[in-house]
């Protein structure tokens, strides 16, 4: 699915979007009914999809709900009712590639769906990127980009609502709803905006990046790289990266978050200082005493005897966690972000969506490989001149009073 102008929507220009021949339907707690669903939504150009879901005490997200709808339906489906077969609807999710999945700032959701198949949406859409785009603003909320696009306060009453409790009753469902019928009548507007802006092909490449499968497999192999930690011996991170895969393995078995099993800084202290026997963990800040005789203390012993120093190819590059840059460095760094605010105020984008500071201090220290911001619609709209302004060959200049870039004799 493409959105440079060439789409599947070309029957989508010609209808209304106001929403009002919507008709929302009760929570659907059936399968014969979520396969009815399914059927009709499978036929669509595309549908607005969302979750309510609870992952406070658990290590699993707890998916409570799931809102679907086009311009014509929306329903809620209830994932928790007993019996119900949900295949249709991860079919419709995951497999229908002729069909668009619209989400508002989808990463949650679509960690959901591929925690349940192993797969992603695709073609998908997020509009709060589409925002960013679209010079609406930095990671706008879905209730302000509704009143910016669609003039509507949104009912914000349910939104502590315990998803997981049932009954549900209906000004919950109705709430729950409404966010993939404003979703489903939003995404038509802003489709409209980003083609008379010609960034279709920018969402492409992001929306493809957003829906690769790997951005949500958790490996416990790679859980160390998640944690903060002043070392850098092969040693301490050999011993933090078989912590990590201990406590991740741990978390899954029991279903709770990974700080419940042990924080971060206390991972991080052991890898550092490992005890020498069980008995010091009792010893150990954040644990509790009976750590030193219980099977989980353990088996944290035995991650920590099976620990081997990380290899050198695994040693993670000094600039992604020190850059380093000193103060000339930081110096080219804050003109990279000033060159940032002139593009992206020149382009109406969002800064955050064309580069973040971490990749300019990263470019400031002599990184070239591997920058986001040096391939693709990035480095046309922005990277050159970031490369340029690093290498010497552009310069800020002040001209009767205005703020101005310059090209240098370097540039030859």
């Amino acid at each position: 699915m493409r959105f440079n102008g060439q789409a599947h929507f070309v029957k989508a220009r010609d209808r209304r979007y106001d929403g009002r021949d919507m008709h929302i339907h009760p929570l659907i707690t059936d399968s014969d009914s979520l396969l009815k669903l399914c059927e009709r939504l499978a036929k669509s150009d595309f549908i607005a999809v969302d979750t309510e879901f609870m992952r406070e005490n658990t290590y699993w997200p707890d998916l409570c709900l799931v809102q679907i709808g086009n311009l014509e339906e929306a329903a809620a489906v209830d994932p928790k009712a007993e019996g119900i077969d949900l295949t249709p609807l991860l079919n419709l999710l995951v497999n229908n590639e002729d069909v668009l999945k619209v989400f508002h700032a989808g990463g949650q959701d679509l960690e959901i769906i591929f925690n349940l198949t192993g797969g992603t949406p695709h073609p998908l859409f997020d509009t709060q990127i589409a925002a960013m785009a679209l010079g609406l603003g930095e990671q706008v909320g879905y209730s302000n980009l509704v009143e910016s696009l669609l003039g509507m306060s949104l009912d914000k009453g349910a939104r502590f609502t315990d998803w997981a409790r049932r009954p549900l009753d209906n000004r919950q469902i109705d709430y729950a709803v409404g966010d993939v019928t404003h979703l489903a009548t939003l995404f038509p507007k802003m489709l409209q905006r980003l083609r008379k802006t010609g960034r279709g092909g920018w969402l492409d490449q992001e929306m493809e990046r957003l829906a690769d499968p790997s951005n949500y497999a958790n490996d416990p192999a790679q859980a160390w790289k998640r944690v903060r930690i002043p070392s850098r011996k092969a040693e301490v991170l050999g011993r933090l990266k078989a912590l990590a895969a201990w406590r991740e393995i741990e978390a899954r078995s029991k279903n709770l978050p990974r700080g419940r099993i042990m924080k971060d800084e206390t991972l991080a202290d052991i890898a550092s200082h490992p005890p020498a026997n069980q008995d010091a963990l009792a010893r150990v800040r954040g644990l509790s005493p009976s750590w030193k005789s219980n099977d989980i203390g353990a088996r944290l012993m035995e991650a920590l005897a099976s620990a081997h120093p990380l290899p050198a190819d695994e040693m993670p590059p000094r600039e992604d966690r020190q850059p380093g840059l000193g103060k000339e460095g930081a110096l080219v760094a804050d003109l990279l972000k000033l060159l940032l605010k002139i593009r992206a105020r020149e382009s109406n984008v969002a800064a955050r969506l064309i580069a973040r500071s971490e990749e300019l201090e990263l470019l400031a220290a002599g990184r070239r490989d591997g920058l986001s911001i040096l391939a693709g619609w990035r480095f046309d709209e922005f990277g050159r001149d970031a490369l340029d302004l690093v290498e010497g060959r552009l310069a800020f200049a002040v001209r009767n009073g205005k703020l101005l870039m310059t090209r240098t004799e370097a540039e030859g």
